[in-house]
């Protein structure tokens, strides 16, 4: 049995068709599956699971917006954070696989401690994805955002 060497998140979510799924997280997003039926399907995002439940399209949720940059930020969404070499060669991954920006990359304080870079991208299913790098990962909990 293999050991745990840090905690894995879990994350179930609704998709309204399992086959566009699987091409949007394996084909797109680079992730392989695991256990799966005809209707949910495990993936390996990063090494945290995701399960892909499937759902009536009447039952899919709506996405709220928040303020953020002035961009409209989907109040419901999930990622991770690659680190910043990685965020390159992801971002021209996507951009390769003709993916459709709801937020273009784009960099927030920009030279200060905080910075950072940021996108965001909808699955086949309106399930929005973000996926961010630190300039310095330290400041990934940092509480003083007055000096961002």
């Amino acid at each position: 049995m293999s050991k745990v060497s840090q905690p894995r998140f879990h994350l179930a979510f609704p998709v309204t068709d399992l086959e566009q799924a699987r091409s949007f997280y394996c084909d797109v997003i680079g992730c392989s599956t695991g256990r799966e039926s005809d209707r949910w399907i495990d993936f390996d995002f990063f090494g945290h699971q995701l399960v892909a439940h499937l759902v009536d399209p009447a039952d899919h949720p709506s996405a709220a917006t928040n303020a953020v940059d002035g961009h409209a930020v989907p109040a419901s969404h999930f990622g991770v954070i690659l680190d910043w070499s990685q965020h390159e060669i992801f971002v021209a991954r996507l951009e390769a696989a003709a993916v459709e920006f709801v937020i273009k990359p784009y960099l927030r304080f920009e030279g200060r401690k905080g910075e950072q870079t940021t996108l965001f991208v909808r699955d086949p299913s309106d399930n929005y994805l973000e996926f961010k790098a630190f300039r310095d990962i330290d400041m990934l909990f940092d509480k003083d955002i007055d000096n961002y």
